[in-house]
């Protein structure tokens, strides 16, 4: 399946950001891509109702887009064990063409990695045969890594002890060489074979596939002796048992790893300094995933899709890490820059809803009563049942088309939204305070503004004290050097603003002198976007010119 596309609104998502989402996110699926809703925060209320009405899942949370170790792993690996033989891990990096490979135990806890160049390394350094007993090798190793066939014996995860030898013709020379507990490679002589297991030999390695008599298997049977018979020439045999050293003796133990939270920019830093070209990615000590040095410096961006904002200050944080390939938007062009030409699809509606409507038509593309009924919220919301100025002609029209696709009465619909993002429903003050907040940037001045539509407004205004504290509390977290809070009056179609910060000459200048309780009251503002904005825009640009 192809990597999926994210279609996400702003930070702070209303009821049009989400919806808009979740329907234009229907819209290209129906066109053959994998798009996937999301939201750049948590719901409101009214979006909940909205969402349980019409039995739709919350869109999942992308809290930032700022790449993790976790999004450009693989998964998918090759791995050793910590008693694998050499020939084992070459013929593991040999059939999967890798060139590192992760250790881990037997619960996937990792144990090191090892490279094609430890294992360069080890044969540039080859040990004798006779330090094989210093190596950790055990006879079930021995004989893995032999593609041998076990005669006689038992005991083959004990540990070799004693050194190999070549077994000799002559029986008087090979009483002098061969000590008790060694390993003895001898071919098809029965002599030879006996006399080795007659002076105590731990393991008697029979090549060339020798047939072995009754009496050798007798006498390794009493003395406790193990056989295996290889298909392999004495040369060659001697030549396999070094790699029958298991991974632990070569491999790195202590490597350079990261977790899947890891930030990419953390990531970077660290495998610039460290120049490998594979990482171990754990959590909780298990293996996880593997980072490619060539992955993480092409990596894949996720492919973003916003709808109903197009400012880098209210997009999901991380923005700039991501490949933004359309937006659907209803606002003022807040500057946001792409590295490629993208489709844009911007229209002076009161709600972006209504764009992705009638998309879908001009689209000829079929719109489950379901979808319908979650854009026809999502205008009502945005357009405060068409009170707000924002609200035109098409938006009605596309509403009216909508309440029919989803079999919905308009006037009962339209009220019971309202409704159920008036109210407070237990907001607290820091609720009040971020509800619907969008971030701008005005000349010099960051400014957040939030806005809250209520029945009635002083379930808000009884609170002012704890919610000028709380909006102190976010201009601060935010570092905004002006915040503002709208909150409307729908029966009233009138706002009252609230404001922190230490440039209230702005809004003096933009809606006058603030009233003697500490807010200014604005009858006819409804609309952040058509009426309080642009204000703002133009007295930031008056103070910029003194």
């Amino acid at each position: 399946m192809k990597k999926p596309i994210y279609v996400i609104g702003h930070r702070n998502p209303d009821t049009d950001s989400i919806c808009s989402a979740i329907g234009y996110a229907h819209l290209k699926n129906a066109m053959g891509e994998n798009a996937v809703a999301a939201r750049a925060g948590k719901i409101t209320a009214e979006t909940k109702f909205v969402l349980e009405y019409f039995n739709i899942p919350v869109p999942i949370l992308i809290d930032d887009l700022y790449p993790q170790a976790k999004d450009i792993m693989t998964r998918e690996m090759v791995t050793v064990k910590p008693g694998n033989t050499l020939r084992e891990l070459g013929q593991i990096m040999t059939r999967y063409g890798v060139k590192s490979v992760p250790v881990v135990d037997d619960l996937g806890m990792l144990a090191g990695m090892v490279t094609v160049g430890d294992l360069s390394k080890r044969y540039f350094d080859e040990l004798e045969m006779q330090d094989l007993q210093e190596a950790g090798v055990d006879y079930a190793g021995l004989l893995r890594t032999l593609d041998g066939v076990l005669v006689t014996g038992e005991h083959l995860e004990k540990q070799i002890a004693g050194k190999v030898r070549i077994g000799g013709a002559r029986t008087i020379t090979m009483s002098k060489s061969i000590q008790r507990g060694d390993i003895v490679l001898v071919g098809d002589r029965e002599t030879t074979q006996l006399a080795a297991i007659k002076q105590g030999i731990a393991c008697l390695i029979v090549t060339g596939g020798a047939e072995i008599t009754s009496e050798v298997r007798a006498a390794a049977e009493i003395s406790g002796s193990i056989i295996i018979q290889v298909a392999y020439d004495t040369y060659t045999s001697a030549r396999l048992i070094n790699q029958s050293i298991p991974v632990r003796m070569i491999m790195q133990a202590s490597v350079v790893g990261f977790k899947p939270t890891d930030l990419v920019t953390d990531i970077k830093n660290i495998v610039i300094a460290a120049k490998h070209r594979f990482y171990p990615v754990t959590e909780a000590g298990k293996l996880v995933g593997l980072i490619d040095r060539d992955g993480l410096i092409v990596r894949e961006r996720e492919q973003i899709i916003l709808v109903d904002h197009n400012e880098e200050t209210q997009a999901v944080e991380g923005i700039e890490e991501a490949n933004i390939v359309e937006i659907v938007d209803h606002h003022r062009l807040g500057g946001l820059q792409t590295g490629e030409p993208i489709f844009i699809r911007h229209e002076p509606v009161g709600s972006t809803a209504t764009i992705v409507a009638n998309m879908h038509w001009h689209r000829v593309v079929d719109m489950p009563s379901d979808i319908a009924g979650l854009l026809l919220a999502a205008i009502i919301s945005d357009t405060l049942f068409f009170r707000s100025p924002t609200s035109t002609n098409m938006d009605r029209q596309t509403a009216e088309k909508l309440a029919q696709l989803a079999n919905l009465e308009l006037e009962k619909f339209g009220m019971a939204v309202l409704k159920a993002g008036a109210g407070l429903n237990g907001l607290s003050p820091s609720d009040i305070a971020a509800n619907d907040m969008k971030e701008f940037q005005m000349e010099e001045y960051r400014i957040f503004i939030s806005q809250i539509s209520v029945l009635e407004p002083d379930e808000v205004l009884v609170k002012k004290t704890e919610v000028l504290s709380a909006m102190e509390g976010l201009r601060l977290k935010e570092q905004a050097d002006i915040g503002i809070l709208l909150i409307t009056d729908i029966i009233k179609e009138a706002t009252y603003l609230l404001s922190v910060g230490q440039a209230k000459n702005i809004i003096t200048q933009a809606f006058g002198p603030e009233g003697t309780d500490g807010l200014w009251y604005l009858p006819g503002v409804m609309s952040r976007k058509k009426q309080v904005v642009p204000p703002l825009l133009e007295a930031a640009k008056q103070q910029s010119q003194y």
